[in-house]
C-alpha cells in the first residue's frame, strides 16, 4: 500500500529537448537508446593532437557533424561556449515541443533552472592558450560569460524572457538532477508555473580528458569504442566522457490542463542527500544513495515495489557500479531480486551514450519518461558477463516491453551528492 501523497500541486513534463551523440532531437535520442545504439567513437577535432603511446584514452561520446542551424545565427553561436550552444539548442527544441507560449502570460511567473557539471571548460582552455601564446592582451572579451557555470541558465533566461525564478546548480554529475529537483520546488510553492529546466556538458576537450585518464577513470578499450562503455559487466574498467545537453519543460498540472497541453509524465519525487565519505569515491554500500532512493520515495508517496524501472548512475566504474546496486538491493530488496523473481528491472543508458557528467540525469529522464509513457525500457548495451552478486534483472542487450507506472532516475556526483527523480505515467 503506498504512503499518502504530499498535498501539493502536481508537476508535469510537457516538453522535451535533447541534443546528444545519439542524436540532436529528444525523439532521436529516445530512438537511439531504444535500438541500443552506441555514440561512442574515436576522439576528433584540431585541439586532439593525440599521440596513442602518451594518452591511455582516445575514445569519447562526441556529437560530430552538428550545428545549430535554426536555433543561433552563427556569429551568435560564436560567442557562446560550446555547453551553452548544447543547452540553448535543447531547450529550443522542449520549448517548440511544449507548445507553450512564453510571449503569453506573466514572464515573472516562468523560470529557468540548468546544471552543468564543470560549465565552459573550453573557453578557459582556448583563453589558456591565447595567453600563453598571444599575451593576455589578445584574450577574448568574451571569455568570461562563456566559462561561467550559469551561462546557459543565463541565456536561456534572456531568449524566452523568463524573469522567475533563474538559477544554475554544478554538484559534478548530479547537477542536472538537482536542477529539476529545484525547478519541481518552486513550481510545488506557487513560485512559478512553467520551469525550462535540464543540463548541459562540452567536456570533452584535452584538459578534461586528460585529468579524468590520469585519475584512471576512463575506459581505455579505444580499439573497440562502441564497447568500451559496459555498465555492471566484470570487463568494465572505466567510463567514457561525453558530451550532450537535454532539457525538459515543467508545469503545474492547472497551468498545462487550463492550456491543453500534451503531458508525457508526471514529475512526482524528488531526493539527495551527501555521502559524506570521499571526494570521489563512493561510499561502498551506497548508503548515501539508498538514503537519496528513500526520500525521493517518500516525496512521491510511493513504496519501492510501486517502481517498475530504474535508470541507473550505471557509469562502468569498478566502485561506482558496485555501490550503486548495493544501494538498490538495500532498498528494494526481494523486489529487485532477480533470484527471488523480483520485478524491478534496471538498465544504464551510459552503455550507449556515455556519461554527460552534469547533463546525465536530465539526458537520462528521456529514458525515464518513455518507459512510463511508451512501456518500453531501454537496454543496457555490452553486458555480456554481469559481476558477481549484481542480482537484479538489468535490461542485457535489447530494449523491453514492459508496462511500468512509476519510474527511478539516479544520478551521483564527486563530492558525494546523490540525486533520485521519479516520475509516472500521466493519469
Amino acid at each position: 500500500m503506498a504512503n499518502a501523497r504530499p498535498a501539493h500541486p502536481r508537476i508535469v513534463i510537457t516538453g522535451l529537448g535533447a541534443v546528444t551523440n545519439l542524436g540532436t532531437t529528444a525523439r532521436a535520442t529516445w530512438e537511439g537508446m531504444r535500438a541500443g545504439r552506441s555514440g561512442i567513437s574515436a576522439i576528433e577535432g584540431d585541439e586532439f593532437k593525440i599521440d596513442p603511446s602518451d594518452w591511455a584514452t582516445t575514445i569519447a561520446g562526441q556529437i560530430k557533424g552538428w550545428e545549430p542551424t535554426g536555433v543561433l545565427e552563427p556569429r551568435e553561436a560564436r560567442r557562446l561556449d560550446r555547453s551553452t550552444v548544447l543547452g540553448v539548442a535543447a531547450a529550443a527544441e522542449a520549448v517548440k515541443d511544449s507548445g507553450f507560449d512564453f510571449a503569453s502570460g506573466d514572464p515573472a511567473r516562468h523560470g529557468v533552472v540548468i546544471g552543468s557539471g564543470i560549465g565552459g571548460i573550453t573557453t578557459i582552455e582556448d583563453g589558456c592558450r591565447t595567453m600563453i601564446a598571444r599575451g593576455a592582451h589578445r584574450i577574448s572579451p568574451f571569455t568570461v560569460p562563456r566559462l561561467m557555470v550559469n551561462a546557459t541558465a543565463g541565456n536561456i533566461s534572456i531568449r524566452w524572457n523568463l524573469q522567475g525564478p533563474a538559477s544554475a546548480h554544478a554538484t559534478a554529475c548530479a547537477s542536472s538532477g538537482h536542477a529539476v529537483g529545484d525547478a519541481m520546488g518552486y513550481l510545488r510553492r506557487n513560485q512559478a508555473d512553467v520551469m525550462v529546466v535540464g543540463g548541459c556538458e562540452a567536456a570533452v576537450s584535452p584538459l578534461c580528458i586528460g585529468a579524468f585518464m590520469v585519475m584512471k577513470a576512463l575506459s581505455t578499450r579505444n580499439d573497440d569504442p562502441q564497447r568500451a562503455s559496459r555498465p555492471f559487466d566484470k570487463d568494465r574498467d572505466g567510463f567514457v566522457l561525453s558530451e550532450g545537453a537535454a532539457m525538459m519543460v515543467l508545469e503545474t498540472e492547472a497551468h498545462a490542463r487550463a492550456r491543453g497541453a500534451t503531458i508525457y509524465a508526471e514529475l512526482l519525487g524528488f531526493g539527495n542527500s551527501g555521502d559524506a565519505h570521499h571526494i570521489t569515491a563512493p561510499d561502498a554500500e551506497g548508503r548515501g544513495a539508498s538514503r537519496s532512493m528513500r526520500w525521493a520515495l517518500d516525496d512521491a508517496g510511493l513504496n519501492p515495489t510501486d517502481i517498475g524501472y530504474v535508470n541507473s548512475h550505471g557509469t562502468s566504474t569498478p566502485l561506482g557500479d558496485k555501490s550503486e546496486v548495493s544501494a538498490v538491493l538495500g532498498v528494494f530488496g526481494n523486489h529487485a531480486r532477480k533470484s527471488s523473481g523480483g520485478k524491478l528491472l534496471m538498465s544504464s543508458t551510459k552503455s550507449m551514450h556515455g556519461h554527460c557528467l552534469g547533463a546525465s540525469g536530465a539526458v537520462e529522464m528521456i529514458a525515464c519518461v518513455h518507459a512510463v509513457r511508451d512501456g518500453v525500457i531501454a537496454p543496457t548495451i555490452n553486458l555480456e558477463n554481469p559481476d558477481e552478486g549484481f542480482d537484479i534483472d538489468l535490461v542485457p542487450h535489447d530494449a523491453r516491453e514492459r508496462q511500468v507506472r512509476y519510474a527511478m532516475n539516479n544520478t551521483f556526483g564527486f563530492g558525494g551528492h546523490n540525486v533520485t527523480l521519479i516520475v509516472g505515467r500521466y493519469e
